[in-house]
């Protein structure tokens, strides 16, 4: 079995340090850079390329809401689906872009927060951030949670995707993530993170938190590099993940 790693990172902003990408890009095989709308700026983008580069670790465009304030975690259910495209488009296209500047390239797109949350809730927010994506780069990976509106919206699309399952968050009987605003909704504990990883490989299905199950095809594991313990629970599942006979390798 293969599997990929990957993680959110990019998300410092000006003289403002978020997270340990250097750490982190040690352990990772993917990398979703935010794009400056709920985090990170140009010059953050462009250095976390490089540094990604430096690692052979792939990155990808990590687009969200234009909310800084509440690092696009925060819901914002006005927007058309037209706005939603052209968010996606700016963000996507910026960041190919300075990637290339970064001399690496660009392979996927993953959704941020609050918004990745409402697309895997109703199809046509997904479609349209799917439509986004396509217009920005068609070749680009959608990186989707599996059996979700996402997965769906790029198989209607025709887009490539590959599917991802969470180290650090709970499911809820939806399969969609816990709200934060939830207790345990956030997994702290490395060990804790790996179990439940290790839970989901080994019966091929998202659980949710009563114990329900989806089955589903998982290829990447994701890990948020804002968790104060990203580094150490990214050692950790690594280790188990490999001594357990896993391949940790790249989607692409």
């Amino acid at each position: 079995m293969k599997i990929d790693l990957n993680a959110d990172v990019g998300e410092s902003f000006g003289p403002w340090t978020m997270g340990d990408d250097a750490a982190m890009f040690d352990i990772v095989t993917t990398a979703n850079v935010a794009c400056g709308f709920h985090a990170g700026d140009p010059q953050v983008m462009r250095a976390t390329v490089e540094l990604a580069l430096g690692k052979s670790v792939a990155v990808g465009a990590h687009p969200g809401f234009a909310d800084l304030a509440n690092f696009g975690r925060r819901r914002m259910p006005g927007l058309t689906t037209r706005e939603l495209e052209n968010l996606i488009a700016y963000q996507v296209g910026a960041f190919a872009a300075v990637a290339e500047l970064g001399g690496h390239r660009m392979t996927h797109v993953k959704t941020h927060g609050a918004l990745g949350n409402m697309c895997n809730e109703d199809e046509s927010l997904a479609l349209a951030v799917g439509r986004g994506i396509k217009a920005a780069t068609p070749s680009a990976l959608f990186l989707v949670m599996p059996g979700m509106p996402t997965e769906r919206a790029a198989e209607r699309l025709g887009l490539s995707y590959f599917r991802e399952i969470y180290a650090d968050r709970t499911y809820d009987d939806n399969f969609n993530l816990t709200d934060r605003s939830k207790p345990d909704a956030v997994i702290h504990d490395p060990a804790s993170a790996t179990q439940h990883v290790m839970r989901m490989l080994e019966s091929g299905a998202v659980i949710s938190v009563t114990g329900k199950k989806l089955p589903v095809a998982i290829d990447s594991i994701c890990l948020h590099g804002d968790n104060p313990n990203a580094v150490a629970a990214a050692r950790t599942l690594r280790a188990t993940l490999e001594a357990a006979g896993i391949t940790i390798a790249g989607h692409r």
